[in-house]
């Protein structure tokens, strides 16, 4: 049979033909945004005390706090919010809106400002907004936020966050954390580093590596501890125990200093959980400060912001892995094809948060929730039981 020919005047009439015949998508559905408020849960249980490399924190009483976004049609976007107190001066630029132009809302909330700011407690509040504006999204369409942003992966390999200091917890203790980490399906756990003097911390992160074994990987924090030279001499101290990573070596804001201690070691550098937006981003690329990024999902801007953040990192080869708020970074990182890992935390963090449980880890992986939007309306029965009640 002879190949077929086509001239240009067929191919565009069976083009147009196809088009006339092919489904019509409808536009998105008319709701808008009319409100916001926030709910507050608290528990009787009391946070521990506990420490990092710079400082302490816990001894309060556990609860979460998630922001509402209410709309027209009922439904209701919610995030685990940060700089809570700001969200009041953002919203009337989200009022009214279409949740579906969720990049002109975040552009109104950005460029709406007289000043607008690339760092700072603003752009976390955007970044609230933001995820809860996805929320009601995934929810009008009634699918998870990670496959209405184009989904990549149903399971994501996540890492146990902890090996926090505490006044009263010892290097065997440390040991029997990590170990119940692994225990309970983590192949990846993380410690903190810089808190005590350079010995004591080898020996802290020798006597876990020896417990784990070299087949589940150690990931290290600093918590932005330590100068250069002093970040470069602990990560010769440890090399010889294969970590994962090495988290924020130095104070966040020096790019040049983060780019020394790279270059010095052969130990992936982990840096960006205290910039903000593709700007900073932008910066630390630049300064080929690191080998990873972590900027936070809503510190960053939220998930339309993070998605420009992950985008430009994939250009230069760079993987990302978004500090903190499992919740919402999981269905970022479930869309993102340069995602490496994810913090999350043990099971037993759980009893802090009964209204939100943390996910189930297999083989150190977690199975992305299928529920409409974020999945994380918590239970009617915890809200009427924990609820608190606004002054």
């Amino acid at each position: 049979m002879p190949p077929q020919t086509f001239s240009r005047r067929a191919f565009l009439g069976s083009a147009i033909a196809a088009t006339a015949s092919a489904p019509v998508i409808a536009n998105p559905p008319e709701i808008r945004i009319t409100g916001f408020g926030f709910l507050r849960l608290r528990y009787p249980e009391r946070m521990p005390v506990k420490r990092n490399a710079t400082i302490r924190s816990g001894g309060g009483r556990a609860g979460m706090t998630q922001l509402e976004l209410y709309t027209d049609g009922g439904l209701v976007g919610r995030s685990l919010p940060k700089s809570s107190g700001l969200i009041e001066g953002l919203f009337h630029r989200v009022k009214g809106e279409n949740p579906f132009y969720v990049e002109r809302i975040w552009d109104r909330m950005y460029r709406g400002n007289r000043k607008p700011v690339a760092k700072g407690a603003y752009i976390e509040a955007m970044g609230s907004v933001d995820i809860a504006v996805w929320d009601i999204i995934g929810k009008a369409l009634g699918m998870p936020v990670y496959q209405v942003l184009g989904a990549h992966a149903d399971r994501l390999r996540v890492y146990a966050a902890g090996g926090y200091y505490r006044d009263d917890k010892t290097t065997a203790d440390l040991v029997a954390e990590m170990e119940g980490y692994v225990e309970e399906g983590f192949r990846a756990v993380k410690m903190k580093v810089g808190g005590e003097p350079m010995r004591v911390d080898e020996e802290r992160v020798r006597a876990v590596r020896h417990a784990i074994g070299p087949d589940v990987d150690l990931l290290l924090d600093a918590n932005n501890r330590w100068a250069p030279y002093e970040a470069i001499r602990f990560g010769r101290m440890v090399e010889q125990y294969e970590p994962f990573w090495f988290e924020e070596p130095v104070v966040a804001d020096d790019f040049q200093g983060c780019a020394e201690v790279k270059h010095a070691l052969d130990i992936p550098i982990v840096a960006g959980e205290n910039e903000y937006t593709r700007w900073g981003t932008r910066d630390l690329i630049e300064h080929r400060s690191c080998d990873i990024l972590n900027l936070d999902t809503v510190k960053a801007g939220g998930i339309t912001e993070h998605r420009k953040i992950s985008a430009l990192a994939s250009a230069y080869h760079i993987p990302v892995s978004p500090h903190g708020s499992p919740h919402m970074a999981s269905h970022l990182l479930a869309s993102t094809p340069n995602a490496l890992i994810m913090e999350t935390y043990p099971g037993v963090q759980s009893r802090y948060n009964p209204a939100l449980p943390l996910y189930p880890v297999e083989d150190g992986y977690i199975t992305m929730p299928q529920k409409p939007g974020l999945g994380i309306d918590p239970d009617p029965e915890m809200v009427k039981k924990y609820k608190v009640e606004d002054r």
